[in-house]
């Protein structure tokens, strides 16, 4: 049985600026549903449910009220401050992780273990992760809309290239 809830701290691990255009920001999280996993972020505006707000054959955002209505999530790293509560949301990921359609990785500034029920079970099933990882929200805030995030370290450290133009260096 594998245990959900992983390293335990939301700690920033560090925050750099690269040389040239890129900044580079590097973050450690708490590991909800381990993996390790790399795509474009999208940040979601709103929180979104997955059960009806997610197709999870397209694996395109159908939640006709939602700002970012239509956005394909397959592959995506998805940023959002928190999830909308369905039970149901958990079968949705799986579903989506078995038909190839599912997000890359989840990162939220809340912990929502419905999430990640659904990625153990996608994970006990299929043989497929899709890490979720707890960041505070000042650092999700640091990681800008399309900027290319890798998760590493069974999930724990966070890594985004072309972070907001707000990420400073911290000590």
């Amino acid at each position: 049985m594998r245990r959900i809830g992983g390293c335990g701290s939301c700690r920033q691990a560090s925050l750099r600026v690269g040389r040239g255009v890129n900044p580079v920001a590097t973050f450690r999280g708490r590991v909800l549903a381990p993996g390790e996993a790399s795509g474009s972020a999208l940040r979601l505006d709103e929180p979104l449910s997955l059960w009806g707000g997610m197709d999870p054959v397209t694996g395109r955002l159908i939640d006709a009220h939602h700002p970012q209505h239509g956005a394909l999530l397959t592959r995506r790293v998805l940023i959002m401050g928190a999830a909308r509560g369905s039970s149901s949301s958990s079968s949705v990921l799986a579903e989506a992780v078995r038909a190839g359609t599912a997000p890359a990785a989840i990162l939220l500034g809340e912990p929502e273990l419905i999430l990640a029920v659904g990625a153990a079970v996608a994970d006990e099933l299929y043989g497929l992760r899709v890490p979720i990882v707890v960041l505070r929200s000042e650092d999700l805030t640091q990681i800008a809309d399309g900027a290319a995030v890798t998760i590493g370290e069974g999930g724990g450290l966070v890594r985004a290239v072309r972070a907001s133009s707000e990420a400073t260096n911290t000590p």
